[in-house]
Order: C-alpha cells, then structure tokens, then sequence
C-alpha cells in the first residue's frame, strides 16, 4: 500500500464529512423529487400574433391545450396560423423550461451541476 493511501476526507477515516455530505446529497435528491411533481402538476401558457394563437404545455413538456381564434383562420394563409402554432408552442415550452431551471438553481445552489 503506497503511503498516505485513503487519508483525507473520502475514504473510511472521515466519516463525518461522509456523512455530512450524504445527508446534504439525500435532501437534495428529496428536494429534486418535490420540484419535479410540483413543475409536472404546472401548466404554461404563452401566445403568438397578437394573442389570436395560444398554447398550453405542462411542466413534462406536453402541449396540453392550442386554442385558435377564428379570426385567425385564413384559408388563402395557411402558413401564417401554422408558424403561429409553433411560436405558441415554443415560447411556452421555453416558459417551461426556464422555470425548471430556475427551481433546480434554488434547488443546488448554483453548484452548476448542469442542471
């Protein structure tokens, strides 16, 4: 065995930091779990060309809801209430994904555990 092999704190001899750091690791597995079922149970909302285009998505990224005012509907610019669509969808899912991320900031304390 090589000199000064398992000194320091991670082997068997600094088992309060060990168990410091366990205990640190089982609240924060704890506080990831609550996070993600309060995020899932979320609903985002955003909206495109003037609000005639909405979407809705959950916090596990599912597009819950399109709501499509009639004035929206032009038949001779199907492309235009199609890019609408998408933006909606996008902007609510970057709503979605901004929040996560900022709870799972509040969550580790900005370890930047690439979270």
């Amino acid at each position: 065995m090589a000199k000064g092999y398992n000194r320091g704190g991670f082997g068997m001899g600094g088992g309060g930091m060990n168990m410091n750091m366990m205990k640190q690791v089982q609240k924060m597995q704890a506080d990831m779990a609550k996070m993600q079922e309060e995020l899932a149970a979320k609903v985002y909302t955003a909206a495109a060309g003037g609000g005639v285009v909405s979407a809705q998505v959950n916090g596990q990224r599912e597009v819950v809801s399109v709501t499509i005012d009639p004035e929206a509907v032009d038949p001779e610019d199907v492309e235009m209430l199609q890019d609408m669509v998408v933006a909606a969808v996008n902007e609510a899912l970057r709503a979605a994904d901004s929040d996560a991320a900022s709870s799972m900031k509040n969550i580790t304390g900005g370890l930047g555990l690439g979270f």
